[in-house]
């Protein structure tokens, strides 16, 4: 179902809530409601008294469900709206907040919060309740719980995934801190690179080898809505062991743009940024083929051809841009698998842009895949954390990729939950020296530093953030390190139980890995 907003509304709006749940209809009048959450212990009605047998936290939070402010800034609400995010969003909320006749109220959510929105800033739940044009409106309390339900049940599915992958026979290893590469030690070349497909350079750090040290050299890309200050850390800290490293900002998709959407100046950028972002990668690669880079370091640093690594969205660019073709059918795969909304797998929502962005798959092309700069500039191996594709690869996975890939996810990560978006693609792979690492406790955002100074846009509670970053970052470096090592030593990143620092992950090759989704049930 896609959502059009409508050219106007009728006059009338809701007066009456009728709650149903377990088959009762609960009718709440909503200038009642709106009276008891400004004065709750002075209101009267039948209605109140009931509301006022809520214990004081429950009567304190549903206050502040209906009072406070779901959208603060005109902009940014309209831009919201009318992006990738808010179509499968208002889908949902209107199955929940129906017609009295059980119809969706997706198209008429659109269309009362843009009329809201141009003539006030700030809407509240009451301020959308009593603006909907049907004079009853039906809340699936139901609906809400199946809902909830759905999200417990995929909690509790990948819990019991990660206590199967704690129960494999692994070699049990310790591992020391590492000293990260901070900017008092090293600190990048800051380049402005001319590119055709944008009207203005592109920013990109170059770390060069500390020493010298033969192997590739690494592009590094961040993830949607990241920058370069946010991964510097493991730039710093590969440079100073000998890997030189060439850090991509994506202008349109990095921090800079999320915040300009924040303040209404443009949508909220999502996968139509990926051919942005793989001609980007393209520009850089041609530069370095045409030795246009500064140095990279002393020789031979970075003279065994290159290994792509991204986080989240930047994952997903260095897989299309080592090759990976998605596979025929994904408009169908998107219908079906947002047929409600993936709340504990919103890369889905990503995933299902690229219809939009890049047709349905099968036979597209993408810049640097199969180019000619693949045989001047060999590409040597992929790294992602936290990367994402199940929709885009169903049947074969990583299949296509002959080469090493390490896989990293996180157990607490529910932007790209590790069984769904990393152990199945990554059984797809076939090569011996490709991982797969899981670390406990680790979150989507753990690769993530953010700057000491400055106000950060989103503060993130707890089991978003998950185990502390810094020490899950310098496990990441750890196995990030073997794994390049492991051209000269292919044995050095074995299956494990690595314990480092007190953060525990799980390094599995193929034979391990087939043996985790065995005892998870999945054929």
């Amino acid at each position: 179902m896609s959502l059009a907003p409508l050219a106007a509304l009728p006059s009338r709006a809701a007066s009456e809530l009728v709650v149903e749940l377990d088959g009762l209809q609960l009718p709440i009048d909503l200038d009642d409601l709106e009276a008891w959450t400004l004065t709750p212990a002075g209101a009267s009605t039948s209605q109140a008294l009931w509301l006022n047998l809520l214990n004081a936290e429950s009567r304190r939070g549903l206050i502040r469900l209906l009072r406070a402010p779901l959208l603060r800034d005109r902009g940014f609400g309209i831009q919201l709206l009318s992006s990738w995010t808010g179509e499968p969003l208002l889908r949902e909320v209107g199955g929940l907040l129906t017609s009295p006749d059980g119809d969706n109220t997706g198209v008429l959510l659109l269309a009362t919060l843009n009329q809201l929105l141009e003539r006030q800033s700030t809407i509240t739940t009451l301020d959308l309740l009593r603006a909907l044009p049907p004079e009853r409106l039906h809340l699936r309390v139901d609906g809400l719980l199946e809902l909830a339900s759905d999200w417990r049940s995929q909690l509790r599915s990948q819990e019991r995934a990660m206590a199967e992958l704690r129960a494999l026979p692994l070699p049990q290893r310790s591992s020391r801190t590492l000293v990260l590469g901070r900017q008092d030690h090293a600190s990048p070349q800051l380049l402005q690179l001319p590119v055709g497909h944008r009207p203005s350079p592109l920013p990109v750090e170059i770390w060069p080898a500390r020493r010298a040290k033969g192997g590739p050299w690494l592009l590094l890309m961040p993830g949607l809505g990241g920058n370069t200050d946010q991964l510097s850390w493991l730039a710093g800290a590969l440079s100073e062991r000998g890997w030189p490293v060439l850090l991509i900002e994506h202008p349109g998709s990095d921090e800079r743009a999320v915040k300009a959407s924040l303040e209404g100046q443009g949508p909220p950028p999502g996968a139509e940024s990926l051919p942005d972002r793989l001609a980007d990668l393209q520009a850089v690669l041609a530069a370095q083929r045409d030795g246009t880079l500064p140095s990279l370091g002393p020789a031979p640093a970075g003279d065994d051809g290159m290994v792509l690594i991204g986080h989240s969205l930047g994952g997903l660019a260095a897989l299309m841009a080592a090759g990976l073709v998605p596979e025929k059918g994904l408009a169908q795969r998107c219908e079906q698998a947002l047929s409600s909304l993936p709340v504990t797998n919103l890369s889905r929502l990503l995933q299902c842009q690229l219809p939009q962005v890049m047709g349905d798959g099968a036979g597209q092309t993408f810049p640097v895949s199969g180019s000619a700069l693949q045989d001047a500039i060999p590409l040597r191996g992929v790294i992602t954390f936290n990367g994402f594709g199940s929709l885009l690869w169903p049947a074969r996975g990583l299949a296509d990729l002959n080469l090493p890939v390490l896989v990293v996810g996180g157990s607490l990560d529910l932007v790209t939950p590790p069984v769904t978006e990393q152990l199945d693609l990554f059984l797809g792979n076939q090569n011996p020296r490709s991982r797969l690492v899981l670390v406990d406790g680790g979150s989507h955002f753990s690769p993530v530093r953010l700057a000491e100074e400055g106000e950060p846009l989103f503060r993130l509670g707890d089991q978003l953030v998950g185990e502390d970053p810094r020490r899950v970052q310098e496990l990441l470096l750890a196995v990030t390190i073997e794994f390049l090592e492991g051209w000269q030593h292919p044995s050095l990143l074995s299956p494990q139980r690595r314990d480092h620092n007190g953060i525990d992950a799980y390094v599995l090759d193929q034979q391990q890995a087939r043996r985790w989704r065995s005892r998870l049930g999945r054929p």
